[in-house]
């Protein structure tokens, strides 16, 4: 008991002590001798490097603003308020939560202000710590941009010394996050100012301005294509770029000049068959990815090559076979740490922590190698181990990790010979399905178009989907406000009802509703116009399913709504599909009609200038005058009185052979 009585004030005796130390250093700051001052700063300034106990005491004793009002003090001389920048510089350093007390005290407006001053020794000191304050993640980037005169300012100072340049490009590499940002440093004529900092004397301010480029190219094609024109010493600025990316270049160079210049193509500025993009920057990347590299090079390189070639197959083809790509990948899995790294203790605990991230980078990869080749999917499937790690991602705790799996095998189900065969051997449906219970909007649009290829009806995985209560899940999808999970719903949908049987259609209507499916025939996306027309067409394609006396009326109705509406010719072409498939019904022809109002429809389409409406047209009334059919008769002699027998000859002559020919089929009802 007594030991802990004493321990308290012990402890309390302690901070105190430390504290009591760090306050004579705040109080000097407030002494009435300019030269003691300026000792107690210089003081403070030794005091504090390296000690972040030190750093944190003097923060909390409010050393912060006293130093802020010293350094703006018009009355402080030069030397005093440098050696303030220098401090603050320094209690920046610190942990992230030093950042936030200076942030909080207005230190970003205080050091701009400082920069106006003329002397070279003060600006570098206010640029050290702004860069170290804007660099920490904690520091709002948009404090840059809030006063319109600072970026062009700090353009005009880029030219007095390489610390300026070095401590500028690296505030701008940090601050340039959005289209709005690369825009305003674009305007300032940053990528003027900055090219000949590409062959500085520094490394440190090559590589600062390297950084630069890639934050300015991605994604945005008005750099990228004026990037394209730049001169650099009388030499292309894409051939600065490949000299960088050489084998005895350090490897932040390489990698940042392969990002400049993946980013300069996928802007459409650099054309993916390149010799500097399939000679020297995909090779790069690749490189990159082997076991020799540190873990954050290994992530960086492959979802940087992942990014360059994901829509160009010859790229997909060319890295599938160069170094062993494919089972280079694999060891993403398997060793976290680099071969060189393995002595050091502390690298492997940090490797092993970020492990997911590499796992995240390889599924990428192999999203985007496999997208589009059926040969190299197969590589990738046939790879050890393969379908089991992507199973395992899907239920990974990082999120990251989750959507680069479902990406993963979102790009693998686009094979239909690895549906019939790995994807039905791992019953990779299950964890799909229990993904897309409550998972976040990227995931669900990456797993619900997973399933649509699931429900094909080549995919042996169909029928255990369909078991497991999949409809419910998929006609909620239909609800979602996101365009791209409405689309997936019904598509999925679509597949499920395609030559389906009539207990899977009927259970399909019951619980969509048809409320919903009518919403769904007027919503503001194409897309989800176009399969929602695609579902009915596959729920009505069989006799017996067509005759929907439940819902004709209504269904009738939508197909007028769409017919008089402003749509597309695919949506239109969809729709008239629809009605020759309600034509090919027994009891729903008589919905078609008694409707001369469609009749009439059908009829300017019959004579519409796009051949695929004509046909579509002409299959209607076909159906509606096949001879075996009760009541043909009637029919038949209804359609020519309305000049249908003179329209289906006009046709007959038609230029487009596929339209002469139903035409003429059309002909032969009324002969026979």
């Amino acid at each position: 008991m007594m030991a802990c009585l004493l321990e308290a004030p012990l402890r309390i005796s302690v901070l105190s002590e430390v504290t009591a130390t760090s306050r004579h250093y705040v109080d000097r700051l407030f002494d009435p001798d300019p030269q003691n001052v300026l000792q107690g700063v210089i003081d403070m300034k030794n005091a504090v490097i390296g000690n972040n106990r030190q750093k944190a005491n003097l923060i909390v004793l409010g050393a912060v603003p006293r130093l802020l009002y010293l350094l703006q003090q018009s009355s402080s001389s030069l030397e005093l308020r440098t050696e303030c920048a220098v401090v603050l510089g320094s209690l920046a350093m610190g942990t992230e939560n030093n950042i936030k007390s200076l942030v909080d005290c207005h230190i970003i407006p205080a050091l701009l202000q400082g920069l106006l001053c003329s002397d070279l020794i003060f600006i570098e000191a206010c640029l050290r710590c702004l860069r170290t304050v804007f660099i920490s993640p904690v520091t709002p980037v948009q404090l840059l941009y809030t006063d319109p005169t600072v970026i062009p300012h700090l353009m005009s100072l880029l030219s007095l010394s390489q610390h300026t340049q070095e401590y500028i490009t690296q505030i701008f590499a940090h601050c340039c996050k959005t289209p709005e940002h690369q825009t305003v440093l674009f305007n300032h004529g940053a990528i003027q100012n900055i090219a000949p900092l590409l062959i500085s004397p520094s490394y440190k301010v090559r590589m600062q301005a390297l950084k630069c480029f890639s934050v300015l190219a991605y994604e945005n094609a008005q750099v990228s294509m004026t990037l394209v024109n730049v001169l650099v010493d009388g030499e292309q600025l894409s051939q600065v770029f490949v000299r960088m990316m050489q084998r005895d270049k350090p490897i932040e160079m390489q990698l940042t000049a392969a990002k400049c210049l993946t980013y300069m193509c996928r802007a459409g500025a650099i054309r993916t068959d390149d010799n500097c993009i399939v000679l020297k920057t995909l090779p790069c990347l690749v490189r990159m990815c082997s076991k020799e590299r540190l873990l954050e090079e290994r992530v960086e390189g492959a979802e940087t090559l992942a990014y360059l070639m994901e829509p160009d197959i010859e790229l997909q083809r060319i890295a599938s076979v160069t170094d062993h790509l494919v089972s280079m990948l694999a060891d993403y899995f398997k060793y976290p740490s680099s071969v060189s790294a393995i002595t050091d203790i502390k690298r492997l605990d940090h490797d092993l922590k970020h492990a997911h991230e590499l796992r995240q980078a390889a599924f990428k990869l192999y999203a985007s190698l496999g997208s589009n080749d059926e040969d190299i999917r197969k590589k990738i499937t046939e790879t050890e181990n393969m379908m089991d790690r992507i199973v395992s991602g899907l239920s990974e705790s990082s999120i990251k990790v989750r959507l680069a799996a479902v990406r993963c095998l979102h790009s693998l189900s686009r094979s239909v010979q690895q549906l019939r065969t790995s994807f039905h051997d791992h019953a990779v449906w299950k964890p799909l399905m229990k993904l897309l219970q409550n998972a976040p909007d990227e995931v669900l649009v990456m797993a619900s178009s997973t399933l649509c290829n699931l429900l094909l009806e080549f995919s042996p995985s169909k029928e255990p989907i369909l078991e497991s209560g999949v409809i419910e899940l998929l006609c909620s999808l239909t609800q979602s406000d996101s365009p791209a999970l409405r689309v997936n719903g019904i598509w999925a949908l679509m597949n499920m009802a395609f030559q389906a049987d009539q207990k899977v259609k009927v259970e399909i209507v019951q619980a969509l509703g048809t409320e919903q499916l009518f919403r769904l025939l007027s919503d503001p996306d194409t897309n989800v116009l176009m399969k929602t027309l695609g579902l009915l067409r596959n729920l009505l394609s069989t006799r017996p399913h067509t005759d929907m006396s439940s819902h004709g009326k209504q269904i009738m109705q939508a197909v007028t709504l769409i017919l008089e509406g402003e749509h597309s010719i695919e949506v239109k072409e969809q729709t008239l599909c629809i009605l020759a498939n309600i034509a090919d019904g027994n009891t729903a022809k008589e919905l078609i009609m008694t409707n001369d109002d469609m009749l009439q429809k059908i009829k300017y389409y019959m004579g519409h200038s796009n051949v695929k409406l004509q046909l579509a047209a002409t299959f209607c009334i076909s159906n509606l005058i096949w001879n075996e059919e009760d009541g043909s008769q009637e029919r038949q002699d209804k359609l020519r009185e309305m000049g249908f027998v003179d329209i289906l000859h006009k046709l007959t002559q038609a230029s487009d052979p596929n339209l002469c020919d139903r035409a003429k089929k059309a002909m032969q009802q009324y002969l026979a």
